[in-house]
């Protein structure tokens, strides 16, 4: 048990330097950045971050015990199977850059538009700075950390939120460190006029975060959910302008309870349709054809029938929102080297699917003690022990594997 929660520790650490994390990690540098010369406001930051990352941790920890109690076979990253909570998540990924834009602001009060707020309101905009941390950071699976989640899901209820708890306090460590002790904010750099310039340049993350979970509800739910989604994105952002505009005129004393109440009815309405439109479809036309090697659609009986038939089995566990997928995808499953070696060995290659719920996933997934994706295994051509290869993946690293498998030298 302590091993693993070192391991989720460790994991939850390098976990912020995970691409699927940095857009929402980048408004936390900036809540730090913009106290530096405050050591009251900074702990006041680096505590709420903390708190909202240990909360929400727990929260989605709980939830997701208590889904495999009552039979679900679910895993780490359980929400994002969903289209209804990727399409929530992405118009509140798409709010947030808007408002570091400009077009409105949170928590304005007697100020001018656009001031920078270091106000009392910081503590309750960092913890739902790291709510929205960890909800985004569950497609991803860092070193140490899906030994860490795989072990915590075979274990009791109490031994698997520790191991949890552990997780979030490690993803939380770094903010929470600089806060808390002022000889590590002084070295940051002190606010001045040039943070309203890295605020709004902060934006376009969070634009790029906002385009994959588009992606991804395409790949989930289809077109029809996609034009529901960017439809209800043109409306969000009308109603946020008219929001900022109604701010404006709220400071200056003018007439603006009629744009607030307008611009609660568009929020309404962009809300309203997406339970009902947003439901699981097809992929685009062509999706899987545009894949540069052969793929077989992975069940684990076509595994069990296919092992120690003469020819190497490597599966690839994948999804459409696990980045690091995507990752391993462009940078080692797609080249020329992998394709060449899948060939030579005559290796079957099986694509297993997660984007949608899968719980024939989510049960291989516990069968090897990995508590998320990515997930790579080599059957070997003559039925001996499948091989885990590591969640980040080279060239090199897979061609090895292959030829191993293969009972072929390099």
């Amino acid at each position: 048990m302590l091993t693993a929660m070192l391991a989720a520790f460790i994991g939850g650490i390098i976990l912020n330097f995970m691409p699927c994390v940095f857009p929402v990690i980048s408004l936390k540098a900036f809540g730090l950045l913009r106290h530096a010369d405050n050591s009251a406001g900074t702990r006041r930051e680096g505590l709420g971050f903390l708190l909202g990352v240990t909360v929400t941790m727990m929260a989605l920890a709980g939830i997701l015990l208590a889904a495999r109690a009552g039979g679900a076979a679910v895993g780490w990253g359980f929400q994002l199977q969903s289209p209804l909570v990727i399409a929530l998540l992405s118009l509140v990924i798409l709010a947030a850059a808007l408002n570091l834009l400009g077009v409105f602001e949170v928590g304005l009060s007697a100020q001018r538009v656009g001031a920078l707020d270091v106000g009392r309101g910081a503590f309750v905009r960092s913890a739902l700075t790291g709510a929205l941390a960890i909800i985004v950071a569950t497609p991803c699976a860092a070193p140490f950390m899906a030994s860490a989640i795989g072990y915590a899901l075979v274990q009791p209820p109490a031994v698997a939120l520790t191991i949890f708890f552990a997780l979030a306090l490690g993803f939380a460590a770094p903010f929470t460190l600089i806060s808390l002790f002022p000889a590590l904010a002084r070295l940051l750099p002190k606010p001045g006029a040039w943070m309203d310039i890295l605020k709004r340049g902060l934006a376009f993350p969070m634009f790029g975060a906002y385009a994959w979970l588009v992606w991804v509800l395409a790949q989930q739910a289809g077109s029809a959910a996609l034009a529901t989604l960017l439809a209800a994105s043109v409306v969000l952002s009308f109603a946020a302008w008219l929001y900022g505009m109604a701010q404006h005129r709220h400071l200056q004393g003018k007439g603006h309870k009629l744009m607030y109440a307008v611009t609660a009815v568009l929020i309404v309405a962009v809300l309203a349709p997406l339970p009902g439109l947003i439901k699981p479809g097809e992929a685009f036309p062509g999706e899987a054809a545009a894949a540069e090697v052969t793929q077989e659609k992975w069940t684990p009986q076509t595994v069990a029938a296919e092992r120690g038939q003469g020819k190497a089995i490597f599966v690839n566990f994948t999804a459409s929102w696990c980045i690091t997928c995507q990752v391993n995808e462009k940078t080692s499953l797609s080249t020329q080297a992998v394709k060449d070696a899948l060939a030579k060995t005559g290796t079957r290659y099986m694509v297993a699917d997660s984007t949608k719920f899968n719980p024939d996933v989510d049960d291989a997934l516990n069968e090897f003690g990995q508590g998320g994706l990515p997930l790579y295994v080599v059957y070997p051509a003559d039925g001996g022990p499948p091989k885990v290869l590591p969640q980040v993946l080279t060239p090199g690293i897979v061609v090895n594997a292959l030829n191993q498998a293969a009972g072929k030298k390099a």
